[in-house]
């Protein structure tokens, strides 16, 4: 119950307004996003680096109604991957892009052209884009916008939530040698006319998932920060023949950073999804959402604990 209220305090205007103006909540936000500024977003990732943990960097923002919005988003990508070309990443320093931020909900093909220039701005770094999954009615319009990018940039990759009745079959059709699908359980409040409720049948949807994705010719990028999660995924490498380097462990900045210092530790490759941007409010309660820990956390912290 919760979590469904923070969600849709997620989409809330005057929620926003409310916490956003609440001068502590900078501070606890600091566990969650790397900052405001490219700059505080560079030495962030630089840390990372330095810890051997590859990134994949989100500007934060979503659902984009105006044109000159998306496209300062689109050259807000382009100055970060400029920006961090020097730290000599490569492959280990991509981006995540909501279509939504660069014109998704205005027209499918401005989201494609803006798209398009990031992955121009991350291949000049020897990297690539992985396409955020947004809520269900968008799917068809990324998968299809994707489909156009991997033309030119085979190595787009893009997310599956597994809480939606769909994501099986969607892992199937991506399960292809040279896709890149980053599995996650999933953020949005949807309806249970289109998604699993409940935490037990969300896990079961996922572990399905994993298995259909393990078992294919693609690259999976594991994103949870569940143990149980993680050690499915190391029985189904040993099943299907996967060794350490042909998937990933992604986790959330901020979040189990001990774990996820020791699966690198031991050899995976660990992908940071690093936020930054001043539009951090959607991100952040949807961080809260998903586990109450993180509630506790940040009512300690308000409370100087």
């Amino acid at each position: 119950m919760l979590g469904q209220l923070l969600l849709a305090a997620s989409r809330s205007g005057v929620v926003r307004r409310t916490v956003a103006g609440f001068p502590p909540t900078k501070k606890v936000v600091k566990r969650f996003v790397a900052g405001e500024s490219v700059e505080e977003a560079r030495d962030a990732i630089e840390r990372l680096r330095d810890a051997k943990l590859a990134v994949t960097v989100d500007h934060l923002g979503e659902e984009t109604l105006d044109g000159r919005a998306a496209e300062a988003t689109a050259d807000a990508y382009i100055t970060l991957l400029q920006a961090i070309r020097p730290l000599g990443l490569g492959p280990r320093g991509e981006v995540s892009v909501k279509l939504s931020a660069v014109g998704q909900r205005l027209d499918d093909s401005m989201a494609l052209e803006h798209a398009r220039e990031i992955c121009a701005a991350a291949a000049a770094n020897g990297s690539t884009v992985t396409l955020d999954m947004e809520d269900h009615t968008t799917v068809d319009s990324t998968l299809t916008i994707l489909r156009k990018l991997r033309e030119d940039y085979p190595a787009t990759g893009v997310a599956i939530q597994a809480y939606l009745f769909r994501s099986e079959q969607d892992c199937r059709d991506l399960s292809s040698e040279g896709s890149r699908v980053r599995l996650v359980k999933g953020a949005y409040r949807e309806p249970a006319t289109v998604a699993h409720q409940g935490r037990t049948a969300v896990d079961k949807a996922y572990a399905r998932c994993l298995r259909i994705l393990m078992a294919g010719k693609g690259y999976p990028m594991v994103a949870t920060h569940d143990d149980r999660m993680i050690a499915i995924t190391e029985l189904l490498a040993d099943r299907f023949g996967r060794a350490i380097g042909d998937h990933e462990f992604q986790m959330l900045y901020g979040i189990r950073t001990d774990r996820q210092e020791a699966l690198a530790g031991a050899g995976h490759t660990v992908r940071v999804y690093v936020p930054y941007g001043d539009d951090w409010y959607g991100y952040f309660m949807r961080r809260l959402a998903e586990r109450p820990a993180n509630v506790t956390f940040f009512l300690r912290a308000l409370g100087g604990k």
